[in-house]
C-alpha cells in the first residue's frame, strides 16, 4: 500500500516538474513570424529616418525574434562577405544597424518601406519548422523591390513563441554570359 502511494506521489512530482509538452509548430505560426519579422525591419528603417531609437528597435527585434538566448543560431546575412556569419546576438544587431562588425552598414537602414515573403514551401515538425523561398524588400527611395532568397529555421521558445534559429539569405545567382 505504501509503495503504491509513494509511487503515485513520485509519478505526480515527476509530471509536475517536467516541462510542458509543446504544441507542434504550424504553417500559420511560421507565416505570422515572417510577418512580424518583416514589420520589424520596416520599423527599424522608419525609426532611423525619423531620428528615433533605431538601435533599440534592432536590439529588441533580434532579442525577441531570434533564438540566441535558447542556443545556437546560424545566421548568414545577405550582404556579408568578409565576416559571412553572425553567430552572436550582438553580431546580428550589427548587421541590421551597423556596429561591431566592420563591414556592416545597417541592412535595415536602407530603409525599406515593405517586406513580403513568398514561401516556396514550409516544412513543419513537432518542435521545429523550416521555410524557404524569396522575400522582397521595397526601397523607400526608389520604390523598387529587391528580390532575396532565404531559408529560415524556427524553434518554439520557452514562452511558446517561435524563434529563428537558422537564417540564410542570398541574392539570386546571375550567370555570366
Amino acid at each position: 500500500m505504501i509503495k503504491g502511494v509513494l509511487g503515485s506521489i513520485l509519478a505526480w512530482v515527476f509530471l509536475m516538474s517536467s516541462p510542458a509538452i509543446a504544441q507542434p509548430i504550424t504553417e500559420a505560426e511560421v507565416e505570422e513570424a515572417q510577418k512580424v519579422w518583416a514589420q520589424g525591419i520596416v520599423a527599424i528603417g522608419a525609426a532611423y529616418l525619423n531620428n528615433g531609437d533605431y538601435k533599440k528597435l534592432a536590439e529588441n527585434h533580434v532579442d525577441t525574434l531570434y533564438g540566441y538566448d535558447e542556443g545556437a543560431v546560424l545566421f548568414k546575412p545577405t550582404k556579408a562577405s568578409a565576416d559571412q556569419f553572425r553567430l552572436t546576438e550582438d553580431e546580428a544587431v550589427s548587421y541590421f544597424v551597423g556596429g561591431i562588425v566592420q563591414e556592416d552598414t545597417g541592412f535595415a537602414l536602407q530603409p525599406w518601406m515593405a517586406v513580403r515573403f513568398e514561401n516556396a514551401d514550409i516544412i513543419t515538425d513537432s518542435d521545429s519548422a523550416v521555410a524557404m523561398g524569396n522575400y522582397y524588400f521595397k526601397d523607400v527611395k526608389t520604390q523598387k523591390e529587391v528580390k532575396v532568397e532565404y531559408t529560415f529555421g524556427y524553434i518554439r521558445g520557452e514562452d511558446g513563441k517561435l524563434l529563428i534559429n537558422v537564417h540564410h539569405s542570398a541574392l539570386p545567382y546571375k550567370p555570366t554570359k
